[in-house]
């Protein structure tokens, strides 16, 4: 069992995000930890534990992916309004205001070191935020099983799935309906149209890893020069069917300055390889 603390922090924007902060509240190295979609403060818990030292400890806090359908808060003026919001409903834009709150409140902790881990969807999130604000705020960046959602869906649901899914949204986007949700019998997740489209079009700013599109040009991926740590998982059950090594290759050849390291017989989560993941970690910050 690992001691925490429940924080709230204020982005930028004034929303109210709620989280846990695992570790010394005295810690000088502090990272940042961003979940995947409809995940928690909760998410990869077993393994957030393990990073947690003297000096380190991890911030994870509910970003507006927060489950699917939740209500968001805002701290504006003297009064808090409250807003729907949830993965279902979420702009994916906006997850730079979300980390830039989170990063924030790291520093004012007293951080000297910060670093910014995304798991699944947060992968996206976190590169997207580094990308706009040139990562000068951390020291490195660690991704767990930066998958594409395109890619991953082809795969799941095939190509005529994922059209009909996008027809839909699209015709509702055009009659002014974008946070409508998708009907349950054209798509199994409980998404409106325009967050559909944010993570299931090829051509979507959300597809920073496109790996299952041999012609495309990373560009958000290739903006960042912050040191980057990926972790793939072998078995992941949300990879596009091509063999992990291929995938690792992909990243090794595009990243600007990084290390990539196939997790072998993990699948999505992690379970079972926290110790070796944290001794990677441990290892690649001493080498920064």
């Amino acid at each position: 069992m690992t001691p925490c603390f429940a924080v709230e922090i204020i982005t930028p924007k004034k929303f109210l995000l709620r989280g846990l902060w695992f570790g010394p509240n005295t810690a000088t190295r502090v990272v940042v930890f961003v979940h995947g979609l409809g995940g928690s403060a909760f998410s990869m818990r077993r393994m957030l534990g393990r990073l947690v030292d003297k000096k380190t400890a991890v911030l994870s806090f509910n970003n507006r992916g927060f489950e699917f359908i939740t209500t968001l808060r805002t701290k504006r003026k003297r009064e808090s309004e409250r807003m729907q919001g949830g993965a279902s409903h979420e702009v994916f834009t906006e997850c730079v205001d979300d980390i830039e709150g989170a990063v924030h409140f790291a520093r004012k902790q007293g951080a000297k070191e910060i670093f910014l881990a995304g798991h699944s969807t947060g992968c996206q999130k976190s590169i997207y935020w580094a990308s706009r604000m040139k990562g000068k705020s951390v020291k490195g960046i660690i991704l767990f099983a930066p998958v594409s959602d395109w890619a991953a869906e082809m795969k799941r649901k095939g190509a005529r799935k994922v059209a009909r899914a996008t027809k839909v949204a699209r015709a509702l986007v055009a009659r002014g309906k974008k946070h409508e949700l998708l009907p349950s019998d054209v798509w199994h997740e409980t998404l409106d149209a325009q967050r559909f489209l944010s993570l299931y079009m090829p051509d979507s700013i959300e597809e920073i890893f496109p790996y299952g599109q041999p012609r495309k040009y990373p560009r958000v991926l290739q903006s960042v020069h912050t040191p980057i740590l990926v972790f793939w998982a072998e078995k992941d059950e949300f990879g596009s069917g091509q063999p992990a090594k291929q995938i690792a290759g992909w990243f090794e050849k595009h990243l600007k300055k990084g290390r990539v390291v196939i997790i072998s017989r993990v699948k999505h989560s992690f379970r079972g390889a926290e110790r070796q993941v944290t001794r990677t970690f441990r290892e690649w910050v001493k080498a920064l």
